[in-house]
């Protein structure tokens, strides 16, 4: 009999290779597209739809609206407000997309899940763990967003694309005729159009108050649209004239300040996390050396991991690191496999 796999479909390109090589294998694949939100100018599910009927497999969009809203939108707004930058990818991941589907999985009776992320699965029969690994493309690569993954699901997820490169991916989509072969990438947070403020105010409640930006020494420098609207690392925007570059370095959001400050001010060796979630390892009793991300997009950096007296991770980085910034995640890898991820505290 041939093993079931459910496959996580996003509406692009690489989730309908994904599927279109799982059947290759010979697998008997159903595609699914969890409704998250509601967003009338997307043609994603539809174009999830098509493709299942052009690869002749069936099709499930069960509704999680309602999760969504309270794990991820929610979470985007309360972090927002107490002056975290979210990540809500990673929370999304962690809280709605991979164990609703491993959970539909479960009730309809899949083997596997697959999704079109590139990263790879591993096992280490020395530890008799599973471990999640990189994509092959590097410039691709979105272990960073996957940290939370646990040694169950890695047992059973299938990333099909984890070996292959962007240009590969789009090759066989084309050669294959698939429907969603030219679609551009999404670059932005799903549920959101334009301005992430603007949401936040218009849709989440969230209140925007005018405030102090301050410098270090509490001097005032000018007034600022309500702190919530302001990143760490920060310089465009801030609608000042001074006399020289600065950058927002901290906010107090009881006060309701912004604290601006300089390129120096924004350099720091040790980040720490919580919220925890070990993979290669099952704990980490004595400092490692490994390599980190504090932001997806970062190339990462040489330190030393450890667990502080309150169980959180910290990595001491060789080399000072810019604008790390609460709310974000610091995922740690050696070589090319994960060792753990937590949110930035």
């Amino acid at each position: 009999m041939r093993k079931k796999v459910l496959v996580a479909l996003s509406g692009g390109v690489d989730s309908a290779v994904a599927a279109h090589l799982l059947l290759e294998k010979g697998y008997d694949v159903t595609g699914i597209m969890l409704r998250l939100f509601d967003k009338t100018e997307s043609t994603d599910t539809e174009d999830a739809k098509k493709l299942c009927e052009q690869l002749g497999i069936s099709f499930v969009n069960p509704d999680y609206r309602s999760e969504f809203k309270l794990q991820v939108i929610d979470r985007f707004a309360k972090a927002y407000s107490e002056g975290l930058t979210p990540n809500p990818c990673v929370d999304c991941n962690r809280y709605v997309k991979l164990p609703f589907v491993f959970d539909y999985a479960d009730k309809e009776g899949f083997d596997y899940v697959a999704t079109g992320h590139y990263a790879r699965v591993g096992f280490d029969s020395i530890s008799g763990r599973y471990l999640l690994k990189k994509g092959v493309d590097t410039s691709k690569d979105q272990s960073y967003v996957l940290y939370n993954l646990t040694q169950e699901m890695l047992s059973r997820l299938l990333l099909p694309i984890g070996e292959l490169s962007k240009d590969a991916v789009r090759d066989i989509a084309l050669t294959r005729g698939l429907l969603t072969a030219h679609k551009k990438d999404s670059q932005d947070i799903c549920f959101i159009s334009g301005n992430y403020y603007d949401y936040l105010t218009e849709h989440c409640g969230v209140v925007t108050e005018e405030g102090d930006f301050v410098d270090k020494d509490g001097k005032v420098l000018g007034k600022h649209k309500g702190a919530v609207c302001y990143t760490r690392g920060q310089r465009k925007g801030l609608g000042l004239a001074l006399a020289q570059p600065m950058y927002v370095i901290s906010k107090d959001m009881q006060k309701n300040t912004v604290t601006l400050g300089f390129s120096e001010d924004l350099m720091s060796n040790l980040v720490v996390a919580d919220e925890v979630n070990y993979i290669s390892v099952k704990e980490i009793t004595n400092p490692i050396t490994v390599t980190a991300r504090v932001r997806y997009n970062q190339r990462e950096q040489s330190g030393v991991a450890y667990v502080d007296e309150e169980n959180r991770l910290c990595v001491r980085f060789d080399a000072p690191q810019r604008a790390v910034t609460s709310g974000q995640s610091l995922v740690l890898y050696q070589d090319d496999t994960v060792v753990a991820g937590g949110k930035i505290i």
